[in-house]
């Protein structure tokens, strides 16, 4: 085996595995699972296909093919030819070269040329979840397509799509398990909201209009129903306070911002392929609503660091400066112009952001260019 090549023993599988296991959504295990089956087998090219419910993929993961390739190649192909098969057989297709078989169709114009193929369906029972595709098999150096890819490569695929079912349905569980707590949360305090204000709001109105018809012929009694107006309306607001209160994340309360951001950073290491890391230097305990701004707003810039910018790195620093504590989430992804995208500021959450930095008295910083990451900056008084 050349030096530079796979090590496909036990060890090389063991962090495969491990790498799937360890992501808790889809996008980020279908990811895994191509890098991972690209460097297990030494290929050039992999895909992973997801299906969806007319004829083409949901999603289309690929390694090996540079970002301005894809985008050349245009949208996410169709279910036909031998991809077709891979979603629709149960087996492995193995072919020394994809371009003579009856099924292949041919490529875009800015398609990489393949030679050698392997695929293997992705399965959970009889469901089929996607299918992993690899080709040109570098065998340590030599041309693609002189020798291609062999039993064991089969079996080692076979045994990473095994796994890829598992780590899949995991990650699709967890997902529906947020989803459900998010919408349950949502109806629990509409719920509360409509029990606790709606009455009261109710009782207000009609106080209000028996105040108006009473104004005239008894001032005396109109004068005690808006005194009733304006205790109804106390209520009222302190009802909509208290609901208002229980969104703030009960972590907050009980071990205050760095744990709480510590542990959100740890669990999004875990969640996502990029390296997510936190450091505190010299800050204490904060106001609540300092405290509540800052991690609102860490959360969001990291929600776009991960989601949006391709970093594989992202650094969370909390620290003290003269005055304050100031907070900066940096990524080192793909940037952006802010000059340019005040038109999207919102579906960036930067306007949410600053609005959060503002109403604690303090001020956010972004700072970005095409090419270069982004940074983002909180500063608060009084930390």
């Amino acid at each position: 085996m050349h030096p530079s090549g796979p090590c496909t023993g036990l060890a090389a599988v063991s962090t495969a595995l491990l790498a799937m296991s360890r992501r808790l959504e889809v996008h980020d295990v279908l990811r895994t699972i191509v890098v991972s089956a690209r460097g297990l087998l030494d290929a050039e090219y992999a895909a992973l296909g997801v299906p969806d419910d007319h004829g083409g993929f949901a999603q289309f993961v690929v390694d090996g093919i540079s970002e301005e390739q894809w985008r050349s190649i245009g949208p996410l192909p169709r279910q036909h030819g031998i991809l077709a098969a891979m979603l629709h057989d149960e087996g492995p297709q193995r072919l020394t070269d994809v371009r003579k078989d009856p099924r292949f169709g041919g490529w875009p114009a800015a398609h990489p040329d393949m030679s050698d193929f392997l695929g293997m369906p992705i399965r959970d029972g009889e469901e089929t979840l996607g299918a992993l595709f690899l080709t040109n098999k570098r065998d340590g150096g030599a041309r693609p397509g002189t020798r291609g890819f062999t039993d064991r490569d089969e079996e080692l695929l076979s045994l990473l799509a095994q796994h890829a079912a598992i780590a899949l349905t995991n990650a699709r569980l967890y997902e529906r398990s947020r989803e459900l707590t998010i919408a349950e949360e949502r109806s629990r305090l509409a719920h509360e909201l409509h029990d606790a204000v709606s009455q009261k709001l109710f009782s207000l109105r009609l106080t209000a209009q028996a105040a108006a018809t009473l104004v005239d012929r008894d001032p005396a009694r109109a004068k005690d129903e808006l005194q009733q107006v304006a205790a109804l309306a106390a209520e009222a607001a302190d009802e909509l306070r208290a609901a208002v209160t229980e969104l703030r994340p009960a972590a907050l309360d009980e071990d205050g911002l760095l744990a709480t951001l510590r542990d959100h950073v740890r669990v999004l290491d875990r969640a996502h392929t990029a390296h997510v890391t936190f450091a505190c230097d010299g800050v204490r305990a904060l106001p609540a609503t300092q405290e509540e701004a800052l991690l609102r707003v860490a959360q969001e810039a990291l929600h776009n660091a991960l989601r949006h910018s391709g970093a594989d790195r992202v650094e969370v620093v909390l620290a003290r400066r003269a005055g304050g504590a100031v907070l900066t989430v940096t990524d080192n992804g793909s940037g952006f112009s802010p000059s340019s995208i005040r038109a999207a500021g919102r579906h960036l959450g930067l306007v949410s952001m600053r609005d959060r930095a503002a109403g604690v008295g303090g001020r956010l910083e972004v700072r970005s260019e095409p090419g270069a990451g982004t940074t983002i900056e909180m500063e608060v008084p009084g930390g």
